[in-house]
């Protein structure tokens, strides 16, 4: 993620540079003195625009005023002639002459392949040239002195054409063609590499365009572009889709009712195909050109079409961040009186749009409603009791009846669209359900599952089951079960049409399920693939989803703070422009967390997750408030400060339900644990006991974890183990203990739990009266706090030390 962009402005020569250029081409250049005063004038006209000195000084070639004196062996020129050209004509006039000369084929080969494009197909120019009538491009393009004329005054200034001369009948001949390919080739105007051609300068192709006259270039590029939708291959068609389409956008005023129907949709296939592409902005622009030909009676003149435009314009529109037009679409396509099915697909963007803005109610609220217009069964938006939960989940594991991953894979596929669409509304549900209804979040999860296990497979299957392995591995306890869910969702993932789902996917199997047994160093760079690869297929909010969670990965991995807070403050720009609000709010979190841990900005860090948790709790976002809490705790565990620690526990209640098989609920219970006792070694009598019964209820939890196989909380363990013993006073259990965290988080490159382990190990080591081990132990915490960037508590130290 650390990219180091390098920016290369490119201009004009100086006249230096110039002179050198100029010597080069004329092979004088170990005695550049000579081509001085040449050199220096062609600089003046040209501006040191290189190609454009070159085209002068082949100019000067062409009309003999530089010739290769064979006598001397060297360039020679008259002084006089050239400053006399130079100073009477500019590009525009030396290309007139330079194309006057060339085959009236090649010129108007030349003109068409100007509308084509930058690069452009050969095939697709002689398509052209053989089916227009030379009446045609004789009829559209403008006089040589027009032309001139006109790229004197915008500088444009590289083509010219005489038509005074020009022959209308001509032989249209292959052999004629490839002369004319040879030509301009030859003469270094565009270049050729099989079928592929490109004009050599950007401006080349301006000027060819320029040929056309203004009045007839609408119409002369509409023609060129229903030349080519009749005769192009269906293969070069589609290759060549985009310049067609534009061609014939080009003349779209000037075309019929039936025709306007016939580009619209070739608009819809290109924004389609742009889509496809990620090129959303460029797809948006497709889907409203084709809206526009159809105009205001577009839904009676063809209503298919104009409800594919509206449905995918409104996704493209959603993907750029252009909500406004995206809004405007959906209530356009909501307010016909058409079937519900049909109004799947702007429904799906709302639903999909509400949570990216954090409106997790709205969300909620759009998804069970058109899931009730289905027909569907639907849940009720209220808490669910365990006793709920619990029954639910004893019916989806008789479905499941022991199916192993691949028995699960091998299900047959969903057929009923109705079913299909619950799913993907189902999908949604269970993202903002998380965040402002927890309880209900095992209820979607089982109804989605129960559907695919009843009616079979579709793309939304994948993140169900990843989901229920999320529960498994989680509130359920049962990690192997759960990891055996999430390879059945990436089996499931391997099927044709099944991956549209894959970021998704993906992103819950690696942030929710595999920490739970595997090292949380694994799941790094398979989010940051799929966080690429996720804006590439224009799923950004999953992708930015996996790009956040890998983050957060490296923050409880204990990477460098300052790679970390670069990161994230890269983070948030894409972010923004793509209005994931959600998704920006826990990066904000985790932003202002390094930062108060680095000594930045600590005032301002405070009130920011202040803010933070007041807003969060305004809007019902449970989620986001207790990762809020735990980036507060974070910071006053690794800064000691234990009565702060404690008051957030005890306020902040039951974080885990909120934080359903994140490695954040893992990450809580051991700060929490450990706060509980650092509480009961500083309290007595009852309070003591009752710290002592919480420490040991959460470490409980932390031990099951490990028993089931989760190594990211061994060195946890053993840190709580070793504060259990101090507070019971058994010394050597204690040493024993903070000696093994502290290994095992070196061995893990754990530099943050490491420095926490030894500043630990040091409290004990004194209030022992054994000063060696006390000094060795803050020492060897020093330095693994300055290692891991987190300047604020290395001050703290150095003032106790």
């Amino acid at each position: 993620m650390n990219v180091s962009i390098t920016k290369i402005k490119i201009g004009n020569l100086g006249v230096g540079y110039a002179i050198r250029l100029v010597a080069e081409a004329l092979g004088m250049d170990d005695d550049d003195i000579k081509v001085k005063s040449l050199a220096e004038t062609i600089h003046r006209k040209t501006e040191g625009n290189p190609f454009f000195m070159l085209t002068f000084l082949r100019s000067l070639y062409d009309e003999k005023l530089l010739q290769y004196n064979f006598g001397v062996m060297t360039w020679t020129w008259d002084e006089d002639a050239v400053n006399s050209k130079i100073v009477t004509e500019n590009v525009a006039s030396v290309l007139v002459n330079k194309m006057n000369r060339l085959q009236e084929e090649t010129q108007r080969m030349l003109m068409v392949a100007s509308c084509l494009g930058a690069t452009f197909r050969l095939s697709a120019v002689i398509t052209v040239m053989k089916n227009i009538s030379q009446v045609e491009i004789r009829d559209s393009m403008r006089s040589v002195s027009g032309t001139a004329s006109s790229m004197r005054s915008s500088s444009v200034s590289l083509l010219s054409l005489d038509l005074s001369n020009a022959c209308i009948d001509q032989d249209g001949s292959d052999s004629s063609y490839a002369s004319s390919i040879e030509e301009f080739e030859g003469e270094g105007l565009c270049e050729v590499d099989n079928e592929e051609c490109r004009f050599m300068h950007d401006q080349i192709q301006s000027a060819a365009f320029e040929l056309i006259s203004p009045e007839q270039r609408d119409s002369f590029r509409g023609r060129i572009g229903s030349i080519l939708l009749q005769t192009l291959p269906p293969e070069e068609l589609e290759a060549s889709l985009f310049e067609v389409v534009g061609l014939l956008n080009c003349a779209s005023s000037n075309a019929t009712d039936e025709e306007r129907v016939e580009l619209a949709r070739m608009n819809l296939k290109a924004g389609i195909k742009a889509s496809e592409n990620a090129a959303f902005d460029t797809a948006k622009v497709y889907f409203k050109t084709g809206r526009e030909a159809l105009g205001s009676r577009g839904w009676e003149g063809d209503y298919r079409t104009m409800l594919d435009l509206c449905s995918h314009g409104a996704n493209a529109c959603f993907v750029t961040g252009d909500f406004d037009s995206m809004n405007a679409l959906i209530d356009e396509v909501l307010s016909k009186d058409i079937d519900t099915k049909e109004k799947y697909r702007v429904s799906d963007i709302k639903v999909k749009s509400f949570y990216s803005a954090g409106k997790f109610n709205e969300s909620i609220d759009a998804a069970l409603d058109f899931n009730r217009q289905l027909g569907l069964p639907t849940p009720q938006k209220k808490p669910a009791s365990k006793f709920t939960i619990i029954r639910e989940f004893i019916r989806v594991k008789r479905l499941l009846k022991n199916k192993t991953a691949e028995d699960i894979a091998n299900l047959p596929e969903l057929e009923d669209e109705r079913y299909e669409m619950g799913q993907r509304m189902n999908e949604h549900l269970a993202i903002s359900i998380y965040h402002v209804e927890p309880t209900m979040f095992p209820l979607i999860i089982f109804q989605r599952v129960t559907t695919s296990l009843n009616h079979g497979l579709s793309s939304s299957s994948p993140p169900g089951f990843a989901g229920l392995g999320m529960l498994l591995c989680g509130p359920f306890g049962k990690p192997h079960e759960g990891r055996e869910m999430a390879r059945a969702a990436e089996l499931i993932l391997e099927k044709p049409g099944m991956n549209s789902r894959a970021t998704h996917t993906v992103f819950i199997t690696q942030f929710f399920c595999y920490h739970w047994t595997s090292p949380l160093q694994d799941t790094i760079e398979p989010l940051l693939e799929w966080y690429q690869r996720g804006l590439e297929i224009g799923d950004t909010n999953r992708a930015c989803m996996c790009l956040i969670a890998r983050i957060y990965c490296l923050f409880f991995v204990g990477r460098a703070l300052d790679s970390i807070q670069k990161e994230l403050e890269a983070s948030i720009p894409v972010l923004t422009l793509l209005k994931h609000d959600d998704v920006k709010l826990n990066t904000i979190a985790l932003l202002t967390t390094v930062k108060k841990l680095r000594g930045i900005d600590a005032k301002a860090g405070d009130k920011i997750l202040d803010s933070m948790l007041a807003s969060a709790a305004s809007n019902g976002d449970f989620s986001l408030s207790a990762t809020v809490n735990l980036m507060k705790l974070e910071v006053f565990v690794f800064y000691q400060e234990w009565k702060e620690a404690i008051d957030l526990v005890r306020k902040a209640g039951d974080v885990r339900q909120f934080l359903t098989g994140f490695f954040h609920s893992v990450r809580y219970t051991f700060l929490e644990a450990l706060t509980y006792l650092k509480a009961a070694q500083s309290s007595s009598g009852w309070k003591k006991r009752l710290m002592k019964k919480c420490a040991h209820k959460t470490t409980h939890l932390i031990r099951g974890w490990a028993k089931n196989g989760n190594v990211n909380v061994v060195h946890h363990l053993y840190i709580l183990d070793a504060e259990l013993a101090v507070l019971n006073g058994k010394k050597n259990k204690a040493k024993k203990n903070f000696s093994a965290a502290i290994i095992t988080s070196s061995r893990n490159g754990l530099l943050h739990d490491r420095a926490l382990a030894h500043e630990l190990a040091s409290a004990y080591f004194k209030a022992q009266g054994d000063d060696y081990w006390g000094k060795y132990h803050i020492e060897r915490s020093r330095a693994c706090y300055q290692e891991w960037g987190c300047g604020e508590k290395v001050k703290k130290l150095d003032a106790i030390m």
